[in-house]
């Protein structure tokens, strides 16, 4: 719309809000709303003008509807004015602002605060000149007391503004302080109140000084008031001003502790809730400066969240139990004779005492064991609380102490170790107290006690799965209260379904064998309800409660046949019903195909009537991938359950594989594997020909679990119906050889690839024999023109191929061998001589090739090889046929070692390959056992060699070793620390760090008491050996946290150290006519702030997180790898400590901005670009992590720094990637430290 058009457009508008109609006004004043919403309009100066002044006429409309619409209007028009115009509007409002009239004060005010509320966020320019201009105004308004409208609604606005556009309006900051002082001590509660929101948002921007004078006025204010009004508005300011600025209120802490500490027992309950509330935000916001007065803290919460002098709550009703919960109606009637309700404030007293505590129980990790030792008895009795929402606060608290539990859990405790009072062990304990508090709350009429009840079994089941095992039978009746008809609303029979399904999934079937009878008659009838999600959530329950009653896995004697009919019929009704919810769809497929699998013996009178319904959903596109899961359930059943659909689905389930839907192609896959396997009479070479005529396509690299699956099906076909693959080798062999070929093919693939050519060559097709398929495996390689490359990964994959296939024909072995001996003799190129020996290797394995003579000599003849390659190939076949006679072979490799000095790397990793082979087997280590001290004399001889690569290989060896006899091994190695030589102190070390896995193992008992004498090398003289033991650390750190957590008091001032930039390491080195500066302290500090990174997963709990926060803000300053580092570090402090980081927000922000903002060189190479755009993306995405902060974008520096970027137009585009990327995933902070 051009410029002319739009001023026409508006002029008539302007006319009609002339009108003497008050329609008229109205209609026009909307449309020009609609107007001013879109993007695409443009006023000239004059329609600026015209509208401006109409809209501040209409302000004053005596139509209020007219008023009102025109404020709306403000809020659009803002963006799309010149600045004087804006000027006019607020010089306008701020005038009205302070009227004789109240109407049109109240729609000013209304109309200041939309204003604010679209002004650009851009510091300086517009926004900035037009606040101050506002706050100039509003400050004289706040100082005239005689009229209180007029100064709430100036505080309301000066509250805005302040939270919005504070660093703009740092001039106004001292006379908004001045203004805003005195008005804490106004007589009028609710001017007191937007005083205290107003100075809080005042706290985000103003400087140190002023800050402090704040401080000063509150801290002289508590010490000399007398006045309970008074102190309770002091103390409110003090608790808002802390959640504010806890970053900056730490050191003021013991002050204001004190000065609480002196009120909180005096008798005023709003007083004791203001102090509480306090504490609660000290507890919250500095958790550091706090640490000293946690126990006092916590016993005033104990003491008052009891508090309740008004009601007595019986002292035996501990034996009342259940009867209690009945009379309890009646007995409020009787108390309430004798008090009024309305005066008793003793429970906001309460409730804030619980607040309190799930701020220290969030805050305090490492009082978890003492807290319930504490505070989860008293808690626990406190579920009896008569006032509601202080009940449903205790409730959350509790479940906030079994979220901590939880997470506590996933550092890995070791079973051996010392702590014997584990959260989880204090808790199992209380689980009966628990449940007889909880479920008398299971029977109250407040639908929100339930809920909170149901909420807090679910937490204490996630954390403790069983844990309710003897206690089921109490909480029944209460869940069969919440399903029944006449108590709940539907959100509550939801709740009571879910938790039915969280106890169904969580405990062994047995335990709820005796209730069923009474808990299966509700949720049958939920399944029948006429609300779509009960039903949902009805079907989820009765699919696991089919599981329960008939276990499949396990014997059971429980008699499920009364129910069987009762169940099949309600879901059959959901399963039929077409015109219903998907997400019930769904279920009702999930639910009838657990139905048939675990009870389809009874139900075969009916199957014929239902089957054919799922053939119908297979035909839906809709519920197509929920069928199939449910026929995979009804296929894989031990019962044997007939199907005659067979026929009819299997060619539907072909064309399946050719759909583009990764999850229906897998779960198809899966389920005719389980018909091949389990229906091989139903099915013939026809009807399978359906399947494999879709299959070639599936054998693909670039999805190798797919191409698995489809290995998986091909073997099963083998083995059950041969035929249908007489002509494979026209139909799927060229493609299974092209996946051989693939550099990718690994692991659980791989595997299946070895065990479909064994299932080949054993169910004899004709021309498909052992023979024919060593050829087909052979010809890539042997056969292979110039232009056809293998990759060498492909080599091994073809060589275990060949062994695989010789394994299940051993017959053939000694030919095969001997004619692969000869051609490496032959061999032309590299590539066949690797082959050769790869092979050779693989069969050796399995085989016992000691009857070929000389064969090691043969091989390690291929050492002297010109190619790498080829004596890499030649050390693995080595190590290879040794595993297959130890006997014969290890002798003579143990005895080439001390022999042969120049191939002692090569000998070396043979050794390796038998010892990583063979220590991974309980079998391997019986073989391994005789041979350790011949092994480990020889590697000894070798741990000072001044290769690096070798010793390297010595530590693996050594640690593997380790792992098979800890008790004698693990003792040498701590003798060897004391070794004069930093070589051997090095092997030593990086053995320990082999020693350390994820998973438990017998040494874990022995490390844990010396693996300090072994860390004690951090304070080794020698670098290098500070080195490898940080990476041991790390490794501990990692793997095995439980090793190291004791530890950390005296490892942490160590691990720092290494943090810093050593000048006595930096050395300049002359290249030509240029110097180059080389850091030796690079590698080190690097590996000391891995080791933060990962303590912070692991051992966040036992860290002071301001001294580690010290660490990251240097490394933020330091090398490109420690930058990037620290980014992912900065990214993952403001995940998991938000508070702390907060805190430090300054510190952090200024070295990020100065990398987003270096420069690099004019005249740099192509590389350093590229850096520096990763440098400026890492830090970027640390920013995007800090922003997730609560409150964060309030800090000036970084609320400065964001302006940057989005002024910047080489930043904001990356940013905007940035944000974008992380909104859908929240685990981008991860470092791989696999």
């Amino acid at each position: 719309m051009t410029m002319a058009s739009v001023s026409y457009q508006i002029a008539n508008l302007l006319e009609k809000m002339q009108s003497s109609d008050k329609d008229f006004r109205f209609m026009a004043t909307n449309d020009l709303m609609t107007e001013l919403q879109k993007d695409s309009i443009k006023l000239d100066d004059d329609s600026e003008r015209k509208v401006v002044k109409m809209l501040l006429k209409l302000l004053e409309d005596k139509n209020g509807e007219v008023q009102n619409l025109a404020v709306k209007c403000l809020g659009p028009l803002v963006n799309k004015v010149k600045e004087y115009q804006v000027e006019t509007i607020v010089e306008s409002l701020c005038t009205n602002m302070i009227s004789e009239k109240e109407q049109l004060r109240d729609i000013s005010s209304i109309g200041l605060k939309t204003v604010i509320a679209e002004l650009p966020q851009a510091p300086g320019g517009l926004s900035g000149n037009i606040c101050k201009h506002i706050t100039s105004r509003l400050t004289t308004a706040i100082e005239r007391q005689e009229d209180v409208s007029v100064q709430l609604e100036a505080l309301d606005i000066v509250a805005d503004l302040l939270a919005r556009f504070g660093n703009v309006l740092s001039s106004f900051h001292a006379a908004i302080l001045s203004a805003l002082l005195p008005q804490l001590t106004s007589p009028r509660q609710a001017v007191r109140k937007r005083t205290i929101m107003a100075l809080s948002n005042f706290v985000l921007s103003c400087n140190t000084s002023l800050y402090h004078k704040l401080i000063e006025h509150l801290k002289n204010g508590l010490s000399t008031e007398t006045n309970h009004t008074q102190i309770r508005t002091y103390i409110q300011c003090v608790a808002s001003v802390c959640r504010q600025s806890g970053h900056r209120f730490g050191e003021h802490i013991e002050i204001f502790v004190e000065l609480i500490m002196k009120y909180i027992n005096l008798d005023d309950d709003e007083l004791r809730e203001f102090c509480l509330q306090a504490f609660e935000s000290f507890v919250n916001r500095c958790p550091k400066e706090i640490t000293h007065h946690i126990q006092t803290v916590t016993g005033l919460c104990l003491k008052y969240i009891t508090y309740d002098p008004n009601y007595n709550y019986d002292d035996d009703d501990e034996n009342e139990g259940v009867m209690d919960a009945e009379q309890d109606d009646e007995d409020d009637d009787d108390e309430n004779d004798e008090y009024s309700d309305d005066d008793d404030m003793s429970w906001k007293v309460r409730r804030s005492a619980a607040k309190c505590l799930e701020g220290i129980i969030t805050s305090r990790h490492e009082l978890l064991p003492e807290f319930y030792k504490t505070l989860s008895p008293a808690m626990i009795v406190r579920f009896k609380e008569r006032e509601e929402n202080v009940k449903s606060d205790i409730f959350h608290a509790y479940i906030a102490l079994l979220k901590q539990t939880k997470t506590s859990i996933n550092v890995n405790i070791d079973p051996d170790s010392m702590e014997q009072e584990t959260p989880v062990s204090l808790l199992q304990q209380q689980v009966p107290s628990i449940v007889k508090s909880v479920s008398v709350q299971m029977k109250e009429k407040s639908v929100k006690t339930r809920q909170d009840c149901f909420n807090l079994l679910k937490e204490l089941c996630a954390v403790l799965p069983g844990a309710l095992t003897q206690q089921i039978g109490e909480l029944v009746p209460g869940i069969q209260y919440s399903l029944g008809e006449k108590n709940s609303s539907s959100n509550m029979k939801i709740d009571a379904l879910s938790f039915i399904y969280c106890l169904l999934t969580t405990h062994q079937p047995p335990v709820f064998h005796p209730y069923i009878a009474v808990i299966l008659p509700p949720v049958i009838s939920a399944v029948g309800d006429s609300f779509y999600k009960i039903t949902a959530e009805a079907l989820n329950v009765l699919q696991e409660m089919v599981k329960v009653i008939r276990p499949l896995t396990a014997p059971s004697s429980f008699n499920f046949t009364p129910f069987t009919n009762d169940i099949y019929n309600c879901t059959l009704v959901r399963l039929k019903a077409t015109d219903i919810d998907q997400e019930v769809k769904e279920r009702a497929i999930s639910t009838m195909g657990q139905i048939i699998c675990n009870l389809g013996d009874f139900l075969r009178k009916e199957l014929p009537t239902c089957l054919p319904l799922f053939l119908d959903r297979l035909r839906n596109e809709i519920t197509r991938l929920t069928a199939v899961k449910a026929l995979t359930k009804i296929a894989g059943s031990p019962l044997g359950i007939n199907l005659p659909i067979i026929n009819e689905a299997i060619p539907i389930l072909g064309s399946f594989l050719r759909k583009n839907q990764r999850a229906l192609k897998l779960s198809t896959l899966s389920l005719i594997d389980c018909l091949i396997k389990n229906y091989q009479h139903n099915l013939n070479p026809e009807l399978l020909s359906h399947v494999i005529v879709e299959l070639p396509p599936l054998l693909d690299e670039s999805d190798l679990h797919i191409a698995q699956w489809t290995l998986v099906i091909l073997k099963s076909i083998a083995e059950n119906h041969p035929k249908a693959l007489y002509d494979i080798n026209t139909t799927i062999m060229t493609e299974i050889l092209v996946l051989l070929k693939s550099p990718l093919l690994q692991g659980a693939a791989l595997t299946s690839m070895l065990e479909f050519f064994q299932a080949l060559v054993q169910c004899q097709i004709p021309s498909i024999g052992y023979d024919e398929v060593l050829l087909l495996l052979l010809n890539p390689i042997i056969h292979t023109s110039g232009n056809q490359f293998v990759h060498k990964q492909a080599y091994y994959s073809m060589a275990k191929c060949v062994a695989a296939i010789t394994a299940i024909c051993p017959n053939m072995a000694l030919p095969v061998v001997n004619k692969f001996v000869n051609d490496i003799k032959r061999s032309k190129t590299d590539s066949e001589h690797i082959f050769c020996l790869l092979i050779i290797g693989e069969i050796g394995r399995n085989i016992d090739l000691t009857s070929i003579g000389h064969l090691e000599q043969e091989i390690i003849a291929s050492f002297y090889n010109i190619s790498e390659e080829v004596k890499t190939a030649a050390s693995y076949a080595l190590g290879s046929i040794s595993i297959g006679n130890l006997r014969q072979y290890l002798p003579i490799i143990l005895k080439e070692i001390q022999n042969q000095p120049k191939r002692q790397y090569l000998l070396l990793h043979s050794l390796k390959e038998i010892i990583t082979c063979l220590s991974s087997t309980t079998d391997g280590v019986r073989q391994l056992l005789p041979y350790v001290p011949p092994i480990w004399k020889q590697l000894f001889k070798h741990c000072e060699c001044k290769e690096e690569g070798s010793r390297n290989v010595v530590a693996e060896c050594l640690g593997k070793l380790t792992l098979i006899d800890p008790a004698h091994l693990l003792g040498k190695l701590k003798e060897s620390l004391n070794s004069p030589s930093p070589l051997m102190r090095t092997t030593v070390v990086t053995a320990v760090k082999f020693t350390i896995s994820d998973q438990p193992q017998p040494i874990d008992s022995l490390l844990r008491q010396c693996i300090g004498q072994f860390l004690n090398t951090l304070q080794d003289p020698d670098l290098n050996v500070r080195r490898v033991a940080l990476v041991a650390f790390n490794s501990a750190a990692h793997n095995k946290p439980s090793l190291i957590r004791d530890l950390l008091d005296s490892i942490l001032p160590q691990l720092y150290s290494e943090t810093k930039v050593k000048k006595e390491l930096i050395r300049e080195v002359e290249m030509g006519p240029f110097k180059h500066t080389v850091d030796d302290g690079l590698d080190i500090r690097k590996a000391a702030f891995e080791c933060m990174y990962t303590l912070l997963d692991s051992c966040v709990d036992r860290i002071d997180i301001f001294e580690f926060l010290n660490q990251v803000e240097n490394g933020l300053k330091d090398h490109y790898d420690i930058k990037m580092l620290t980014y992912l570090m900065t990214a993952r402090l403001s995940q998991i400590c938000p508070g702390a980081v907060l805190q430090r927000l300054d510190k952090l922000v200024e070295p990020l901005r100065v990398t987003c903002t270096t420069k690099v060189k004019a005249n740099s190479v192509k590389q350093e670009y590229e850096k520096q755009d990763e440098l400026k993306r890492s830090a970027m995405r640390a920013v995007s992590a800090l922003l997730t902060i609560p409150d964060a974008d309030k800090n000036p520096y970084l609320s400065e720094f964001l302006t940057q970027i989005k002024n910047s137009p080489d930043l904001q585009p990356i940013f905007e990637s940035i944000q974008k990327d992380n909104s859908g995933h929240h685990d981008c902070f991860l470092m791989d430290q696999s």
